[in-house]
């Protein structure tokens, strides 16, 4: 049975509930002065639990936060954020594949958006060393510490993928349909590459076709995020109502 996707508590009582009746809390942060006396009593059970309690800034918090004021107390519910690769590509939403971004700046927002948007992992095909990828999870918000984000080969992903019964579709200008004409809640791997040359030739060629998003102005190509925001939400849509507006195969 599929695991269940990423989901954000709030407080002391939203986690007392969930390790009440069983949820996956894979991840508990709190304040280092929390001022209600129940989100102690939450940790320590949470910790009892086996679950990772990590101490956050007030900062953190805020930024993280989904209730104004932001709470002293998140936990992460759903897959866990170390899952191995194979494990991931089992899950049956969207992964991502990130090839030839040539900036770990642009690398970090990707990854940040597909966390938000609920992607059941990213892989980054990147010459990127070490400080590189360092930069780039930084620029994520430490996206890393919620959802699995793993550094491979990109036609080594798209052999995974494709044993883990994911289609893999390219976010690319040579595609035939556009995201609202595919069906985005099927288990899908897709790929996106960099704003001037796009997914390599090889790549491309391994993918078992293609989105393209319609632009109408001079400049040629969207940003990386705004590119991966048009699909993103056209998923979400889809998930929403159930189903693309115009059913077909890429």
């Amino acid at each position: 049975m599929p695991e269940p996707p990423r989901q954000q508590l709030v407080g002391a009582a939203e986690l007392e509930h969930a390790l009440e009746v069983g949820a996956l809390v894979r991840l508990v942060l709190v304040s280092g002065e929390p001022r209600d006396p129940a989100t102690p009593v939450a940790v320590e059970r949470a910790r009892a639990a086996g679950v990772r309690i990590r101490r956050a800034s007030a900062a953190s918090l805020r930024r993280l936060s989904r209730t104004k004021p932001p709470a002293e107390l998140l936990a992460l519910v759903g897959p866990a954020p170390e899952s191995p690769s194979e494990e991931a590509l089992a899950a049956t939403g969207i992964a991502w594949l990130l090839v030839g971004i040539a900036y770990p700046g642009n690398t970090g927002f990707a990854i940040r958006l597909a966390e938000v948007s609920g992607a059941d992992a990213v892989f980054i095909d990147t010459s990127f060393q070490h400080e590189g990828r360092r930069e780039a999870l930084r620029a994520s918000m430490r996206a890393d510490h919620f959802m699995p984000v793993f550094w491979e080969p990109a036609l080594v992903v798209i052999e995974r993928a494709r044993r883990a019964g994911r289609r893999v579709l390219a976010v690319e200008d040579v595609g035939t349909l556009t995201p609202w004409e595919v069906d985005l809640c099927q288990p899908l791997l897709l790929l996106i590459g960099g704003e001037r040359d796009g997914i390599p030739p090889a790549v491309l060629g391994a993918c078992d076709g293609a989105i393209a998003i319609p632009m109408r102005g001079f400049i040629p190509s969207y940003n990386l995020q705004a590119a991966m925001a048009i699909v993103v939400g056209e998923q979400l849509r889809q998930q929403a109502a159930g189903g693309p507006a115009a059913r077909s195969e890429a």
